[in-house]
């Protein structure tokens, strides 16, 4: 592993926690930091772009690529699969940035079997009532599509202890300082540090 690289960030979450709020306000302050477009198989939906929301292709497409082993992680979510490109985001890395890859446990196991080096955030609501009122405030799903996504939010939950961290999304500005610390500090450890600032430390030390 080259240590100059940039760094794999997984970043989970259930439906509701805020995760995708998050991320939208790092990336604005941290421009170290770019965010894996997935390859789905899945419509276009209006006002979506083509390389910025999704790459969308077709299933002969997405099937070709599974068989050439394109993907870091893939799974099939009602009948649509989506995908995480392997080399776009080995190439982000080796050009010294972070990726972030916004994906559930399942895929996150996928990814930390291939990528150990990576590192794992885990997002929380501060309560089972934050998370019910975030997610009927949306104001379009049913009673009973609530109750599903309330049961499917906690399996979710259920997973918190596979993360190296865990972050919890109360206050938002708060959470948000949390987030942008990992990535911080993980810059900073020592085998990451020796490997951008060799020259430095040897100037200093001869």
């Amino acid at each position: 592993m080259n240590d100059a690289q940039g760094t794999l960030f997984i970043i989970s979450a259930p439906s509701g926690a805020g995760k995708t709020s998050l991320v939208k306000a790092l990336l604005k302050r941290d421009s170290q930091i770019v965010v894996s477009v997935s390859h789905t198989t899945r419509a276009q939906r209006p006002g979506e772009q083509h390389g910025i929301d999704y790459h969308f292709i077709d299933h002969v497409e997405f099937d070709a690529m599974i068989q050439a082993g394109d993907f870091l992680e893939y799974a099939e979510v009602f009948t649509n699969k989506y995908g995480t490109s392997q080399q776009w985001v080995q190439q982000q890395l080796d050009n010294g940035l972070d990726v972030i890859l916004e994906i559930d446990w399942q895929g996150a196991a996928q990814v930390r079997q291939l990528m150990p080096h990576s590192r794992s955030v885990f997002i929380l609501p501060p309560s089972r009532e934050a998370l019910h009122e975030r997610l009927t405030g949306r104001g379009q799903d049913s009673d009973e599509v609530i109750d599903l996504r309330m049961r499917e939010a906690i399996s979710e939950m259920s997973h918190y202890p596979e993360y190296d961290f865990l972050v919890i999304n109360d206050q938002f500005d708060q959470a948000l300082e949390e987030l942008a610390a990992i990535f911080v500090a993980r810059r900073a450890e020592l085998n990451m540090q020796e490997s951008r600032h060799g020259g430095l430390l040897q100037a200093l030390l001869s």
